[in-house]
């Protein structure tokens, strides 16, 4: 922040949930401690934001850096068997979350109030696309575990042939933005046309910044405004659909969740 700006840090407990654990590889089930730094600086770009924790990685001047603090950081969490989850923005800052184990009986502070019950389906019908078998198969789990129907499908193409075979009955379609072969984008697109009223999520897992931004962008001006970024919990997902479906039934119009690139 050359400039002056706000350094934020903060703590919570946390629990992950098995949908969390199954899109991030470092991550387990459980209780966590997360400390959180974040910046209203100059952000990291694109082009580099893949190689800030590598060993002698550096953007600053000679003699003003040694690329050696990203990496002990990283170094440190991961010998505490802990992750780290980034998210930047250029011009408008970073948010760093360091992931540490807790210990077994760790009770989260939110847990003394009243857990908030995500809506329940109806028997609707929910489209699920990613081409991550192990994220279809979990989000699948949770769904149908709270009153949904799902099908699934491994990508864009796929998912057009099964929205096609079930047209008239896919109430919502939840999509990952980063697919080979068709990306969420195209598949929107296309799903759009076919039924411009058709409901959409998109997802959003890593890959460049400006990547995960033009697509964000692309779905907004196709009217898709609800968003998710991975790794998810049960309870937003069933969240953003439950609200989704009710906004649909008395306004057919979109939920808004913020996506952080």
């Amino acid at each position: 922040m050359p400039a002056g700006g706000v350094l934020t840090l903060t703590t919570e407990n946390t629990r992950l949930d098995e949908n969390f654990a199954a899109m991030n590889v470092d991550a387990m089930p459980g209780p966590y401690v997360v400390i959180r730094v974040s910046d209203t600086g100059d952000g990291i770009p694109a082009e580099v934001i893949d190689k800030i924790f590598d060993p002698f990685f550096t953007t600053k001047e000679t003699g003003k850096g040694t690329g050696l603090g990203l990496s002990t950081v990283m170094g440190i969490v991961k010998s505490h068997q802990g992750f780290v989850n980034l998210r930047s923005r250029v011009a408008v800052g970073s948010v760093f979350e360091i992931y540490l184990p807790a210990a077994p009986d760790a009770v989260a502070a939110s847990s003394a109030a009243p857990a908030i019950q995500a809506p329940r389906g109806q028997g609707e019908l929910i489209l699920v696309v990613d081409d991550e078998e192990v994220i279809r198969e979990v989000v699948q789990k949770t769904l149908c575990a709270h009153g949904y129907r799902v099908i699934t499908a491994g990508d864009g193409t796929e998912a057009i042939a099964q929205f096609s075979q079930n047209r008239g009955e896919v109430k919502a379609v939840l999509t990952d933005i980063m697919m080979p072969f068709m990306d969420g984008v195209t598949l929107s697109r296309t799903l759009k046309k076919m039924d411009p009223t058709i409901q959409i999520i998109a997802t959003s897992g890593m890959g460049s910044a400006k990547g995960r931004q033009d697509k964000a962008a692309a779905l907004a001006s196709l009217q898709i405004n609800t968003f998710l970024n991975k790794p998810y919990s049960a309870n937003e997902i069933l969240t953003a659909i439950g609200d989704l479906l009710a906004s649909d039934r008395s306004s057919h119009g979109c939920s808004e969740l913020g996506l952080v690139a």
